[in-house]
């Protein structure tokens, strides 16, 4: 990814995450963000997800892959719907804040994959380097680069994630899907 955040700014974005959850534990009011006092990078449209881990463990995980508003809003947005919002896990307690670690991986613009047949979209591929959105009809997904850590191989990542957009997990062998892929810039906070 090119334009990388310097040090300074993924501190900050973590820090802002980290405090938009606490502010919501404590319920309090979420103040505008002054745009200008940040960056020209972090004031920039950008996308992003936010990962929660607990003890190594997934403990929520919520992004956007369309670029919608500045990049520091959508870290503030996304870590609330990632702690509060994700569907597979309870909201998160107040005594969990200081147990989990907060991941931020901030996606480059998606790219059209354009395939011939299923080989050729397995070739096409790049394991632990393209994060893979998959549409069909009205339906999506994604899975990040780092899921490819799980996924290794690309017959069992595109299955898997036909299974998380709800469908056949081979239909990607058997219907012409749209696919992009997109990298991400991941950091997260120290142990």
């Amino acid at each position: 990814m090119t334009n990388q955040l310097s040090g300074e700014e993924q501190k900050l974005l973590l820090e802002i995450a980290r405090n938009a959850i606490r502010q919501e534990l404590d319920k309090e009011e979420k103040l505008p963000l002054a745009l200008e006092e940040y960056s020209p990078k972090l004031q920039e449209n950008g996308a992003c997800f936010i990962t929660l881990m607990k003890n190594g463990v997934l403990r929520g995980c919520v992004g956007s892959i369309e670029v919608v508003q500045p990049l520091v809003q959508d870290v503030r947005e996304r870590a609330v719907a990632a702690a509060f919002q994700d569907y597979r896990f309870p909201s998160l307690k107040l005594p969990e804040l200081e147990e989990i670690r907060i991941e931020i991986s901030r996606l480059t613009q998606p790219c059209t994959l354009n395939y011939e047949d299923p080989e050729d979209l397995i070739t096409k591929l790049r394991p632990r380097i393209d994060g893979v959105i998959l549409r069909y009809q009205t339906r999506r997904a994604t899975f990040l680069p780092q899921v490819w850590e799980q996924l290794p191989s690309p017959e069992l990542f595109l299955n898997r994630l036909c299974v998380k957009m709800g469908l056949d997990q081979s239909i990607w062998r058997t219907a012409k899907l749209q696919v992009e892929t997109y990298q991400v810039e991941k950091f997260q906070e120290e142990d």
